[in-house]
């Protein structure tokens, strides 16, 4: 498997002269939160971790994400958390873009590099500490997981994209593929992290229009989009949110692939009643 980059913010702020007007759009339909946002002054922290700040991508909230949050963790040398989630329903992903790190699970040291995938289910035992001389950058995809009586919940896992092979798509002459770290059919799991990739000039070719959510950040390469009746341009580094049943389709610009880290709910039944499943 080729190696992989991946686009990751550094902060910064821009100058003076630099215009105002960006690509970024709110609409109820859909978010783009383009790269030049990810600058110093709209950074957070979190209590117990040390050495660290965070993009918030989404959050749950009125109009906006409502089934996940997402943040792009930096972590500085000598930085981490022995207390990083304090929810004991939350289960999470994390990807890393950028560095290298230490996660341990359950007693167990594992380094993560660029393409490292973690799957922490809700209640597990872990910690992150990044223990080399660079910054650390890396996603942390949140849900509250969703139990169902009968269903065991999915084990912790570790693993790298370079280590899975892409599955491509019907009909499609090998130009659209996903990494799944997940069997789609192991409906333990109520969300998928994906990572899809388009070659240049390949395409959704039909407005796909469905009950998932999604959050998309783009990892490599551009493309344009088709959400709600609307173009937009994005490339690396760009997030999108799209609400469920978004219309949504794309078209890849190249030069090279175009490649975007995919949030998904999946695998339970629409709420009839609040707090219903």
């Amino acid at each position: 498997m080729n190696r992989r980059t991946y686009y990751a913010p550094t902060g910064g702020h821009p100058p003076q002269t630099q215009l105002l007007s960006d690509r970024a759009v709110f609409t109820e339909a859909y978010a783009v939160i383009p790269k030049g946002v990810f600058g110093d002054i709209v950074t957070s922290n979190l209590p117990f971790w040390e050495k660290t700040r965070l993009w918030v991508l989404a959050r749950p909230l009125s109009g906006f994400a409502e089934t996940f949050s997402q943040y792009i963790m930096e972590v500085s040398p000598g930085g981490g958390s022995d207390r990083p989630e304090l929810d004991p329903e939350a289960e999470g992903v994390l990807f890393v873009v950028e560095g290298e790190m230490t996660l341990t699970l359950a007693g167990e040291r594992h380094r993560m590099v660029p393409g490292g995938y973690a799957f922490l289910p809700p209640g597990c035992d872990w910690q992150v500490h990044n223990d080399a001389d660079a910054p650390v950058r890396f996603h942390w995809v949140r849900k509250a997981y969703e139990r169902v009586a009968g269903l065991e919940v999915p084990e912790a896992f570790v693993t790298n994209e370079n280590d899975i092979a892409p599955s491509e798509m019907p009909d499609t002459e090998g130009r659209w593929a996903t990494t799944r770290f997940v069997d789609p059919a192991d409906v333990r799991h109520d969300m998928h992290v994906n990572i899809v990739t388009f070659q240049p000039g390949a395409v959704i070719p039909f407005d796909e229009t469905h009950v998932m959510e999604h959050g998309l950040y783009v990892l490599e390469g551009k493309a344009v989009y088709h959400l709600n009746q609307n173009w937009v341009e994005v490339e690396a580094g760009d997030f999108m949110w799209l609400r469920a049943f978004c219309p949504q389709a794309c078209y890849a610009g190249g030069p090279g692939p175009f490649r975007y880290l995919l949030y998904k709910d999946v695998n339970r039944h629409a709420a009839l009643r609040p707090g219903a499943r």
